[in-house]
């Protein structure tokens, strides 16, 4: 991906005094994502299979096991991520997951 937009976002989740156990699995997916060429939501969904496919391409991602998710948008044309959400399944359930 050439650019991943809102990585702020990630560092002010685990910075938090109760998500210090998130930063190495943040850290990791973000290295990963910035080297993926990825064209179709199948090509996320072949690297990280417990991945959830929501539509408008957003996509969202279980961190540490099914502790956190997060939560991305992905315009596959200009291979840019908008990192849209990152926070604990009690946040994630008072989101609206398709417009956030």
């Amino acid at each position: 991906m050439k650019n991943i937009v809102s990585v702020r976002t990630l560092k002010i989740h685990w910075e938090k005094p109760d998500r210090k156990d998130s930063e190495q699995q943040l850290k990791a997916w973000y290295q990963e994502v910035k080297n993926a060429e990825w064209k179709n939501p199948n090509d996320v969904k072949s690297k990280y299979k417990s991945s959830s496919i929501i539509g408008d391409n957003r996509i969202v991602f279980n961190i540490c096991g099914i502790k956190y998710r997060l939560v991305i948008k992905i315009n596959y044309a200009t291979q840019w991520i908008f990192i849209r959400f990152v926070g604990t399944h009690k946040e994630y359930d008072k989101i609206d997951v398709t417009t956030i």
